[in-house]
């Protein structure tokens, strides 16, 4: 066996490789999956007076698919509807989510699509709105309560790595330029921080990909697994092409971290 046509094959893109079984998503033991609907399993559904109902079936998320094809622990810190600005400004306190019981070793945050293209946030703001050390000096734009979230996490987790989630292309292409331009702005500014492209290498939600995999404006239950699938297969080409970010993944949460060779270099 060649390892390094396995581990960076020449000129793989990434998703090239689409896992079942979490692939290198495995190293992590506890992920917590910060997000909307699409990371809360949300179907759309019709009352019995024929308006639409939204509800939130995690077991169905992406989330929980990756938890049970790698065999880890995955927290959904998420809700339909959910915003930078709600998460910040009291919902993750009110539930428990800044918790320390709840530290992980992995973060995948999934946030844009109701501040930015829904229209939520009153100021998108630039990358100097945040202070990556301190999230409560953080302006209140959308730039500054992405870089909260990320902060207020590494001050739980200081050792955790990050994933930040760029939505695929559905229309509103512009804003979601702007999503994607700005999560690779944040992702510099925070060591072990990474971009999950979806806008640049996902299929696109048009119509062939809703007919598959949509329920309304929400996705069912295929969708949320093709959803798994693509996030687990990206995080596992991160991985996969800088093996030497994750080699201490074991010991994130413990007192060993910086004990190591290889910790005492970080």
């Amino acid at each position: 066996m060649d390892i390094k046509s396995y581990m960076q094959p020449e000129g793989e893109q990434p998703l090239d490789n689409i896992v079942s079984d979490g692939g290198f998503c495995g190293i992590f033991r506890s992920i917590a999956c910060v997000g909307d609907s699409l990371a809360s399993g949300e179907f759309e559904c019709i009352n019995d007076d024929g308006t639409k109902a939204y509800r939130d079936y995690y077991d169905y998320s992406w989330g929980q698919y990756l938890a049970r094809m790698a065999g880890t622990k995955v927290y959904n810190f998420s809700k339909g509807g959910m915003t930078t600005k709600r998460y910040v400004e009291g919902w993750a306190e009110e539930m428990g989510y800044w918790s320390e019981d709840k530290a992980c070793q992995c973060y995948i945050i999934a946030l844009g699509i109701n501040d930015i293209i829904g229209g939520k946030v009153e100021v998108f703001g630039d990358i100097s709105d945040i202070d990556p050390l301190s999230p409560e000096n953080c302006k209140p734009t959308y730039m500054g309560h992405y870089g909260h979230i990320i902060a207020k996490y590494k001050q739980i987790s200081p050792n955790a790595r990050f994933f930040l989630i760029v939505p695929p292309k559905h229309g509103n292409e512009e804003q979601r330029e702007q999503i994607q331009s700005a999560l690779y702005e944040i992702a510099e500014l925070f060591e072990h921080t990474y971009v999950i492209d979806l806008y640049k290498y996902a299929p696109p939600y048009d119509k062939e990909f809703r007919k598959h995999f949509f329920l309304g404006g929400h996705m069912n239950p295929m969708g949320y697994i093709i959803s798994a699938k693509l996030i687990a297969s990206y995080i596992d080409y991160i991985i996969r092409h800088n093996p030497d970010d994750f080699k201490l993944v074991g010991l994130i949460g413990t007192p060993y971290y910086e004990k190591t060779e290889e910790g005492q270099k970080k």
